[in-house]
């Protein structure tokens, strides 16, 4: 069931990423590209009739670069990534609230209490039966049946949440990967606009600083866009850990109330 859910999300990851493409790109040579050589037309006629006017600042030439596309294509994937892990911790949040063991309050837990328990676990669907809750409470009740003895199962919940954290932790590498690509990518930009810059300083002696001030205006651009696009998804994954790592602790919690308290290596007297 592991591999499946990895294969399907995998093939979620490509498609996330090729509809990114496709759907940023469109957007660009349709609406921002023309919009923005539009605009930069205009602002060279009304300079060539005008030397003292000062070219203004347009939305869409701030995007229009391809290190601006590349962004947002990445911050657009790595958010639709982000997206599908929320889904499944707040399903698994959901199954918080639920009562899996069925057991009348109060009642204890003994070893021969196991099988029934873990026929009840059987009997969640396929999905629901491989989040982390039920993963824990089966460990966890196994164990109590083989050593009859309540502080293994409870080390047995605690490394069952310890390895759910660290593959959570894990899974979160590409998602750091993009966050790291995107300012970079900026950077680039500003490096290739710097360059275009210097390859025109001939132009400038003579007096056209034209091409150097669109070429500069490449470099910071595409820092200044890449820079914005960074911090709102380094916001999004702190989100995004804030809900693993309190989904990690809830189920220890709930473990603990609802299976440990209640387990007694022989019955009561």
């Amino acid at each position: 069931m592991r591999k499946n859910y990895s294969s399907i999300e995998f093939l979620f990851q490509l498609s996330a990423l090729l509809i990114s493409f496709i759907l940023v790109h469109g957007i660009y040579i349709t609406i921002i590209r023309p919009a923005a050589d539009e605009f930069l037309e205009k602002q060279r006629a009304i300079m060539a009739e005008d030397p003292s006017h000062h070219e203004q600042r347009n939305f869409y030439v701030v995007l229009r670069d391809y290190e601006q596309e590349a962004c947002i294509i990445l911050m657009l994937w790595a958010t639709a990534i982000m997206g599908w892990k929320a889904a499944l911790i707040l399903k698994q949040q959901n199954q918080l609230g639920q009562d899996l063991l069925k057991l009348p309050a109060g009642l204890p837990i003994g070893p021969e209490d196991t099988r029934e328990l873990q026929k009840r676990l059987s009997e969640l669907p396929e999905n629901a039966a491989q989040y982390l809750l039920p993963r824990a409470l089966r460990t966890a009740i196994q164990r109590f049946a083989a050593t009859r003895n309540v502080q293994d199962a409870a080390t047995a919940i605690n490394t069952v949440c310890e390895a759910e954290g660290e593959r959570q932790e894990a899974e979160l590498s590409i998602i750091r990967y993009i966050a790291w690509a995107i300012p970079s990518i900026g950077f680039i930009g500003t490096v290739r606009g710097i360059g275009a810059a210097l390859a025109h300083a001939n132009r400038a002696v003579e007096g056209d600083i034209t091409a150097i001030t669109q070429n500069l205006g490449v470099a910071f651009n595409s820092t200044f866009i890449a820079l914005i696009l960074s911090i709102f998804l380094m916001f999004l994954i702190h989100q995004l850990q804030l809900i693993q790592e309190r989904l990690v602790l809830d189920t220890a919690q709930y473990c603990d109330t609802h299976l440990i308290s209640r387990m007694r290596s022989r019955p009561l007297s």
